[in-house]
């Protein structure tokens, strides 16, 4: 394709990401601002949840159309609980980042640019057939060359390339995807909930990421030193001779999909202990690596035969594009969280989710504490085998109005929180598929327990220190006493305020041209809304409120002393 039909095609691209939203946008303002005005409001409620669900089939059949970074959106929307209703990731839920591959001639072309040989001389053999094709790029088999072979240790390996021209269509979407979170701060239902350019923004990092494949090859090389010394999991080695920002080498690590319960009886593993590792391994990550494989899907795992143990096995996790670093902070509250959850205690849950951020201090979490309480109260300690067997009917008017309550708190989660929760998600789904009865209040107890003895030593130890200190402080605290008082008996000590009235004085004058300033914007703001409905009032206040205006702006020039 010639630079000049690449541009084409960008722009096409991008009217089309951007013309979809705006008739997207129509239909809401129509139907959630419009309407109600003229008391129809009725309607729009009526057929709220239809639309959505339209919506949503639209956006996928869009997102499966265009590929890129389109089916990205579409999933990262399915893991929006906290703001967008069920209809929307329900649907979206099961959308596969798969698309047609790229021709082989393509794929070969762009391998031989980035190594800067020809494949022949890079690979002793390299097969033209994919074994996997995604948005982003796509996975063949190969074998290295026997120099190669013996430098490294390894024969069979796969090798992932880009897909020719990714790069230009991430540009263009996220140029897209910014036009459009700029609407949305407009529409005040959204802007209220959700900073659209934030998540935008922190999108793009990930996505930026994803396709830089050396970035890829170091959380690899970072997860296998996490794990080195633990037998239950495994990971890929580089072939970092063979590898740069768009095509990466790798080992061959192929072997039981994790989901393929038939293949893991028929190898003599046990399902169900498949589920269990693997729940403790995810956790593993998040509180002791802080280091989590965001995308735990079952094409990334595969479980690995353990010869010398009869029904041993080893997890092994490929593709570490998305990872999701869990900061310090995050980590503490994330503990807090399940040492709550553990404990079946809503207010402590409460607690965690402002500890963490998800949920601001000006929350009414009097709402949510009884929820909480009641979900715990029916559901808590259910498995999903269990969960089951609950009539349908009640599951769905719990969970319906318990989305309702929690989708009204003022509550936004981050990025670093979002791919948590998708692979919170993932593996919920995962276990559970391995074993009907498994129980994630089951998995989640042990460990919340080791954290609790964890931090309960972590208090004893700094109610220790604390003590030390206090115990030195107390202990010099008569001999300092004594000598300020031997220094003002003699004199020695005066007292200047001076300075301490100067910043005083300056003080009161700041907070005079503040109040002001928040004159001005009630007087502004109240006689903007005024001008439709009383327009000679409106108008007054408008023009008065120059004055408040005037004193905070020029209150106090020429009149700065010393400090």
């Amino acid at each position: 394709m010639t630079d000049a039909a690449a541009q084409g095609a960008h722009r096409a691209r991008y009217r089309r990401i951007v013309s979809f939203a705006g008739r997207e946008f129509l239909k809401i303002w129509w139907f959630e601002l419009v309407l109600p005005r003229f008391g129809m409001s009725r309607i729009s409620e009526r057929t709220r949840g239809q639309r959505m669900q339209t919506f949503a089939r639209r956006f996928h059949a869009l997102a499966v159309e265009l590929g890129g970074l389109m089916i990205k959106v579409g999933q990262f929307m399915s893991s929006r609980l906290d703001v967008l209703p069920p209809e929307i990731t329900k649907e979206l839920e099961g959308l596969q980042d798969e698309v047609p591959a790229v021709p082989t001639a393509a794929i070969r072309a762009l391998a031989e640019a980035e190594l800067g040989i020809p494949l022949e001389r890079a690979y002793a053999w390299f097969d033209d057939t994919p074994v996997a094709a995604a948005s982003l790029g796509q996975v063949h088999r190969a074998r290295l060359s026997e120099l190669d072979a013996a430098d490294t240790g390894l024969d069979q390996v796969v090798v992932k390339v880009q897909r020719p021209g990714i790069d230009g269509i991430v540009a263009v979407d996220l140029a897209a995807l910014r036009r459009v979170a700029r609407w949305l701060t407009r529409v005040r239902i959204v802007a209220d909930r959700v900073d659209a350019p934030a998540l935008v923004e922190e999108f793009a990092a990930t996505s930026l990421e994803e396709i830089d494949y050396l970035h890829e090859a170091a959380s690899a090389e970072r997860f296998r030193e996490n794990f080195a010394d633990d037998p239950r999991v495994a990971a890929p080695e580089i072939v970092w001779e063979r590898s740069t920002r768009r095509v990466l080498t790798l080992s061959d690590v192929t072997a039981i999909k994790i989901n393929d319960t038939d293949a893991l009886r028929a190898a003599g593993i046990d399902p169900s202990e498949v589920a269990a590792v693997f729940a403790e391994v995810m956790f593993d990550q998040v509180f002791t690596h802080s280091f989590v494989h965001a995308d735990p899907h079952p094409g990334n795992i595969f479980v690995t035969p353990v010869a010398s143990v009869p029904g041993g096995f080893q997890l092994t996790f490929i593709d570490f594009g998305m990872m999701a670093e869990v900061p310090d902070s995050l980590r503490d509250g994330l503990r807090t969280l399940l040492i709550a959850v553990a404990g079946r205690d809503s207010r402590g849950l409460v607690a965690a989710a402002q500890e963490i951020g998800v949920l601001l201090p000006s929350a009414d979490t009097n709402e949510l504490e009884r929820a909480l309480t009641a979900l715990f109260a029916r559901f808590g300690g259910m498995g999903f085998a269990e969960l089951s067997k609950v009539d349908p009917r009640e599951f769905r008017d719990f969970a319906e109005e318990f989305g309702d309550m929690v989708r009204s708190l003022p509550l936004q989660l981050p990025e670093n929180m979002l791919l948590l929760i998708r692979a919170v998600s993932l593996t919920s789904g995962m276990c559970s598929g391995l074993d009907p009865a498994f129980n994630v209040w089951d998995a989640a107890e042990p460990y919340a327990g080791r954290l609790l003895r964890d931090e309960s030593g972590n208090i004893v130890q700094a109610f220790a220190t604390q003590a030390m200190d206090t115990m030195s402080t107390t202990w010099q605290l008569p001999g300092r006493i004594d000598r300020i008082i031997t220094r003002i008996d003699d004199g020695n000590v005066s007292f200047d305020t001076s300075r301490l009235e100067r910043r005083l004085d300056r003080l009161e004058g700041i907070a005079r041209r503040i109040a002001s300033g928040v004159l001005f914007a009630a007087m502004l703001v109240g006689g903007a809304l005024l001008v439709p409905s009383l327009p000679p009032l409106g108008i007054t206040l408008i023009c008065v409120s120059a004055l408040p205006l005037l004193h905070s702006v020029f209150a106090g020039v020429g009149r700065r002393g010393p400090r």
